[in-house]
């Protein structure tokens, strides 16, 4: 960790620009993703918005390379491979999944390229970030589900992302445990790290979004800055979708 520094900050860069390739994701015949491509930059969180079975959380998989891509590539700005980048990257779900540990179990699992004896204060330096410090010697499976969501994302944070992935983190949270995962989630665009996250809700969109991303029906419609997708989306999809909204 950084002395002094943010301690969501990435320790290397180098990552960005994230390019996808025309992107394709084939099975049973239908393309879930159809020959998608665009361009992720630093910055504020870019969004992904669209429909439901638009392929959002698919094309964070793919982009994570958790899944490899029927054709097309996902090249990363250092000329990196995925192996490589995926170790520069974190990716946290709509459930998170944690170790059957306690709390701070669960960040040190992460940080074990520490001595053993030195995880501990870069560990609770993370859980107190993200306000679990009290919790710290509690089973992980015992923690509320905002506790819980805040737990995924301060372990993915202790491995120092530049990129982390964001697939509706707070799709089932109360109001709450809402504003303190998107608190973490500024914290993390202040110390550097780029955020690339998957929502449905609008104004969760508005606060946080630099650029939007919109999709559907596996397609990349447009892309954008954000002040100027909400102003007046170009595609008859996106300008459908906000309505409805």
């Amino acid at each position: 960790m950084r002395k002094g520094g943010n301690a969501y900050a990435p320790i290397i860069a180098g990552l960005l620009p994230l390019e996808a390739k025309r992107l394709t994701m084939r099975f049973g015949g239908k393309a879930l993703l159809d020959d998608v491509s665009f361009v992720i930059h630093a910055g504020r969180p870019t969004v992904i918005m669209g429909a439901n079975g638009a392929g959002k959380s698919l094309l964070l998989r793919v982009l994570n390379g958790l899944i490899t891509p029927t054709s097309g590539s996902v090249v990363w700005g250092a000329g990196l491979d995925a192996d490589v980048a995926g170790r520069r990257s974190a990716l946290v779900f709509q459930r998170p999944t944690l170790l059957r540990r306690s709390v701070l179990a669960n960040i040190e699992f992460v940080l074990a390229h520490h001595p053993g004896a030195a995880r501990r204060q870069p560990a609770m330096e993370v859980l107190e970030r993200a306000g679990l410090a009290a919790l710290a010697a509690t089973p992980a499976r015992q923690l509320s589900g905002g506790e819980q969501q805040r737990l995924a994302m301060a372990r993915a944070l202790a491995s120092f992302p530049e990129v982390l992935f964001l697939d509706e983190p707070t799709a089932s949270l109360d109001p709450v445990s809402t504003a303190a995962v998107e608190g973490m989630i500024v914290d993390a665009c202040a110390g550097g790290t780029k955020v690339v996250l998957v929502t449905h809700t609008i104004g969760q969109a508005r606060r946080l979004a630099g650029d939007v991303l919109f999709m559907a029906q596996g397609r990349v419609c447009e892309t954008g800055p954000a002040a100027e997708f909400f102003a007046g989306p170009k595609s008859e999809a996106a300008r459908a979708y906000l309505e409805w909204l």
